[in-house]
């Protein structure tokens, strides 16, 4: 048990330390949680509600954003309650920060409506996401990063598509002019990649700020799935969806924490989570280079026995052999990619471990 105390000697906060995260519900319990959380109100009656939101909020070695962050994300929200909102909590899943992080979540979540999540290590930003989710308790729950390059100004206008009935509104890129031409070309390649024959389409330009129903939360949690790929997950469910157009900030501090080879990783994760044409490309290419083979050999045999011609190119031998053992490898390599994702599956690990749990933020849920 830890207990960290206000700078003005007024408070002191608990934290519980070292729960492992909640098993991932089951396909049995998929259909019941869908049940549950099926209720759906119309526009109509949306516009006269109170919903409560939750404001997940992923944090890593983010101290000096966050500093700027929470107050002025906590004013918003507190206008949004004057607007109509039923009330609101921020909860911060800082994902195992080596700066001062934890202890700037200490201070601030002995402030109303102010939770903090530590997970035990680094476990990625997909498993915060994860995380978070499963913590949340509004009725709404918002996801933005901690680096202020979203802004919490756009709060009410989610809250306003959702009220005219969109289940799930999420913010799409106006333009990447920011962006080197690099990764631009990558971003377009992978999503073209991934939308290539696919029953769903993930939009290109959205990332994870977004507000969702708590149908749509429910159904996020009842997925069994350990790799998360959470951007393909939020186009997957589907239900009622509305892009909010937006131009996000530079960075106030630091600098992105996604490597190029981290950036790749994701989108090898994402491709393996979500398409199989690379196995389909995989057998494409058996067929294309083995007919043809075969209808050489059998050329070169009848020639053979017509004419008596010696079959002559070591050369060409030589480098076939090469061309073919490289594509037997790379092929090796894309199969065992997703036998690689099938092992982790079945190890049923749990997606993250939580270290310290801090604050009060909106009652729980019922069941």
């Amino acid at each position: 048990m830890h207990v960290s105390f206000h700078p003005d000697g007024d408070r002191a906060t608990t934290w519980a330390a070292g729960s492992a995260a909640p098993a991932i519900p089951t396909a049995s319990t998929a259909s019941a949680l869908t049940s549950a959380s099926s209720a759906r109100l119309n526009p109509g009656e949306r516009l006269a509600a109170a919903p409560t939101l939750s404001c997940i909020v992923p944090a890593y070695n983010e101290a000096a954003n966050l500093r700027e962050l929470l107050p002025r994300l906590r004013g918003m929200l507190e206008s949004c309650v004057a607007a109509g909102l039923g009330g609101w909590e921020v909860l911060v899943v800082d994902d195992g920060s080596a700066d001062g992080t934890a202890e700037l979540l200490r201070r601030w979540s002995l402030e109303p409506g102010l939770r903090a999540l530590r997970l035990s290590r680094n476990f990625g930003k997909e498993a915060a996401l994860s995380a978070g989710l499963v913590e949340a308790r509004g009725d709404l729950v918002l996801m933005m990063d901690a680096d202020l390059q979203h802004d919490p100004a756009l709060i009410p206008s989610f809250v306003h598509a959702w009220r005219r009935g969109a289940d799930m509104v999420y913010a799409v890129r106006e333009h990447r002019d920011d962006e080197g031409p690099l990764k631009r070309w990558g971003s377009r390649g992978f999503y073209g990649l991934l939308n290539r024959g696919a029953r769903f389409a993930v939009p290109a330009d959205a990332g994870d700020f977004r507000l969702m129903d708590r149908r749509v939360v429910d159904t996020l949690l009842a997925l069994p799935e350990r790799n998360r790929f959470m951007k393909g997950l939020y186009a997957w469910v589907g239900f009622t969806t509305t892009a909010l157009p937006y131009t996000p900030a530079a960075r106030a501090h630091g600098h992105s924490k996604f490597r190029p080879l981290q950036l790749a990783r994701l989108a090898l994760d994402g491709l393996t989570a979500f398409t199989n044409w690379p196995l389909r490309a995989v057998s494409a290419c058996g067929i294309l280079l083995a007919v043809p083979a075969l209808l050489y050999g059998a050329y070169l045999t009848v020639l053979y026995l017509l004419y008596g011609h010696n079959v002559s190119g070591w050369t060409t031998i030589v480098v076939g052999l090469m061309l073919f053992s490289g594509l037997q490898l790379v092929s090796l390599g894309i199969v065992g990619e997703y036998i690689g994702r099938i092992f982790e599956e079945v190890k049923g690990r749990p997606l993250y471990v939580v270290g310290e749990r801090s604050g009060q933020g909106l009652p729980e849920r019922r069941a």
